[in-house]
């Protein structure tokens, strides 16, 4: 049961409600991620505002969604591995490329970079060695791409930790079950 109420978009008001029409006019539907953000607008806007601004980022939608993958599976994140699911979905990912994001593989040396950086920044707090950093740089990272990979596991782990705390009802299909290659 949800721990932090879902604001209806249709009886919220003032900046709260903007925020939510605005997550409409994007995505086409309000999911319930946002709907418990926006008790708080400035904890939606917040959201908002990096998530954005990582749009801009020389991180492909493809890379940003395998980040949230593997983020939401290393933070347990029920209602984040069930939406970047139907988001990779869209921007390209199959079945077996989400399934393998969410292990930490990538098809490509960049791939793998990508998703090694981004489970060495979760689980050192950022502590990540300097052996670490420069097997991402040998793989073509560059200093700005890697502050785009941390900026993109942050925002990842906020939208982990609010629906983890809050309990958010998921309005996605749910993710299928973790099984490693066996082949």
């Amino acid at each position: 049961m949800p721990r932090l109420e879902a604001l209806n978009p249709e009886q919220t008001t003032g900046k709260s409600a903007e925020l939510l029409q605005a997550v409409r006019d994007k995505m086409g539907m309000v999911p319930n991620i946002t709907r418990v953000m926006a008790n708080s607008p400035a904890a939606l806007e917040s959201y908002l505002a990096q998530s954005g601004a990582l749009d801009g980022s020389s991180l492909s939608k493809r890379e940003k969604e395998q980040i949230a993958l593997i983020v939401a599976e290393e933070n347990d994140c029920d209602y984040c591995r069930a939406a970047h699911s139907a988001v990779g979905k869209m921007v390209g990912l199959s079945e077996l490329e989400i399934r393998d994001a969410r292990l930490g593989n990538g098809t490509s040396t960049r791939e793998n970079a990508i998703l090694t950086l981004s489970r060495e920044v979760l689980r050192e707090r950022g502590a990540v060695s300097d052996a670490a950093l420069a097997r991402v740089r040998d793989a073509g990272l560059t200093d700005g791409e890697i502050a785009e990979v941390v900026a993109a596991v942050s925002v990842n782990v906020y939208t982990n930790y609010i629906n983890r705390l809050a309990q958010t009802e998921v309005d996605f299909p749910a993710a299928a079950p973790l099984e490693a290659r066996t082949a």
